[in-house]
């Protein structure tokens, strides 16, 4: 490598737990607890779990360790780092990791907005206000308006925080926030879990998620989706984890840091999945009905439970703050960027990025037929390729 260590200035963590906590709320966000189930539900359970995990651990973890050194070592995010780090057309690679960035990050924000807007109504049912938070996802063809200014709203809402944390910095911002909001998604996870499995018929469930495997089963689109699953949820695609590597100290263990980063992120899928699967079964659901999956499911399994709108609040409010924090280091990685790279003065990227996002989000607010490919697209495909 030919970059240097003594690039530009970067806040560092106040804490291992701090660092710990805040790089598995990036990885988890919407891809472990969100996406996994509905990924596990699509490509037929036991095989795609246990190929998962085998990625996980053997490709997922080097890979993260590669990618907090470029970050650590250049003191740079995605366009800066494989230039400085003297990578053969680096400076190419960074323009197309940051256009890939660009481009998924408005479709993950209207994502963030559905987990908000749920956990809005769940917080509306304790005043015996019945919120229908599903009109809010989109419609599977044609066009709802209903929906697609629901969508403009919450997606707004998260763009606009987004940028707060942003301008605020590190320490005081992400850190800080991931400190409460990812053990506390854990806890709930656990709480939710408890439940599920007692319902009756979610043995079925149980027995679909984590039995039944065979090596027949392994086709070359379960792999492929799995290996994309591991990349998604790990942040991993040379652009979160290379700019959060440039916030990391040189005295930071990057192994222990990556091993328990890993076992954090798939831990989170995999106990979404216990929470999910027994209730599909239970309810006569279908375990492949998709993105909706984790929305259409968990509201009743609330619904079941003594003050079930409190755990709905509480599971949607911590699933939203994972989410929001993938949400703000995919923004980092943008406004980081530019301004490694200019004189322009942070704020001012901050404003310029979160608009620009904002009109990119909206395409596929129109209906799942537009979401759909874009997630397979950006979520499985390019987070493997930019790794």
């Amino acid at each position: 490598m030919s970059g240097q260590d003594s690039g530009p200035k970067r806040e560092t963590f106040t804490s291992f737990f701090g660092l710990l906590m805040t790089m598995i709320g990036v990885a988890v966000g919407l891809g472990a607890v969100w996406r996994f189930p509905y990924m596990v539900g699509k490509f037929g359970g036991a095989a795609f779990v246990l190929f998962y995990m085998a990625i996980v651990f053997f490709v997922g973890i080097p890979a993260l360790m590669a990618e907090w050194t470029l970050g650590r070592y250049t003191r740079r995010g995605t366009l800066g780092s494989y230039e400085r780090g003297g990578f053969p057309g680096g400076k190419y690679v960074g323009a197309f990791l940051f256009f890939i960035v660009f481009w998924a990050t408005g479709y993950y924000s209207n994502a963030v907005g559905w987990v908000g807007f749920h956990a809005l109504g769940e917080f509306l049912n304790a005043f015996g206000v019945n919120l229908n938070a599903a009109a809010i996802l989109p419609p599977q063809k044609g066009f709802n308006l209903t929906s697609f200014l629901l969508q403009l709203m919450m997606t707004g809402f998260v763009i606009f925080t987004c940028g707060i944390v942003l301008i605020k910095g590190l320490r005081k911002g992400i850190e800080k926030a991931s400190k409460w909001i990812v053990p506390s998604l854990f806890f709930i996870l656990i709480i939710l879990i408890i439940r599920s499995v007692t319902l009756p018929g979610a043995s079925e469930g149980i027995k679909w998620y984590i039995g039944g495997f065979r090596f027949s089963e392994l086709t070359p689109s379960v792999m492929a989706a799995a290996l994309g699953m591991a990349f998604f949820s790990m942040s991993l695609g040379g652009t979160f984890m290379v700019i959060y590597g440039s916030y990391l100290n040189k005295k930071t263990n990057l192994s222990r840091n990556a091993i328990l980063t890993g076992i954090g992120a798939s831990t989170a899928g995999i106990l979404a999945g216990f929470v999910i699967f027994p209730a599909v079964f239970s309810f006569g659901l279908e375990p492949d009905s998709g993105p909706g999956l984790i929305f259409s499911t968990l509201p009743k399994t609330f619904a079941l439970m003594p003050v079930g709108w409190l755990f709905g609040l509480l599971f949607f409010l911590g699933l939203f703050g994972a989410a929001y924090l993938s949400a703000v280091a995919a923004f980092e990685v943008l406004v980081g960027g530019v301004v490694d790279n200019s004189r322009i003065e942070r704020k001012k990227v901050v404003f310029f990025i979160c608009g620009t996002v904002y009109i990119l989000a909206i395409p596929p607010m129109i209906n799942f037929k537009i979401f759909l490919p874009w997630d397979l697209i950006f979520g499985s495909g390019m987070q493997a390729l930019g790794s």
